[in-house]
């Protein structure tokens, strides 16, 4: 956490960085066909609590399938920091990959499998 309380995380050449507020409480594996190949841990949060800190023109971007989440990448190094979207109930959302996270341990949280395969 940095001095405002806040996580930080970046793609690993820092072309693409961000803060979130919150903390954790779980981790998110999904089996889709993509996220299954990235292999992220995934935490979801308000579009509100995530804040972009580099230009959006930073950003590569691929969507699949029914174009609901935009996965978000670093086109330099190839790391997927991010993605957005919306929850069921049409508010925006931001999945964070906690492996981007700084100094954060995310193998302390319990995994939640999530069946991205089947939707």
């Amino acid at each position: 956490m940095n001095e405002t309380g806040k996580l930080e995380g970046s793609c690993h050449c820092g072309n693409i960085a961000y803060e979130v507020e919150g903390e954790p409480q779980q981790a998110i594996e999904c089996n889709c066909s993509i996220c299954q190949r990235k292999g992220i841990k995934m935490w979801f949060v308000a579009e509100g609590d995530f804040h972009l800190l580099t230009p959006e023109e930073n950003l590569a971007t691929y969507t699949f399938n029914t174009h609901r989440i935009r996965h978000h990448f670093c086109p330099k190094c190839g790391i997927h920091a991010f993605g957005r979207g919306n929850d069921k109930n049409g508010n925006a959302v931001v999945f964070v990959n906690l492996l981007c996270l700084d100094s954060f341990d995310f193998e302390s949280l319990p995994i939640h499998h999530f069946d991205g395969r089947n939707l």
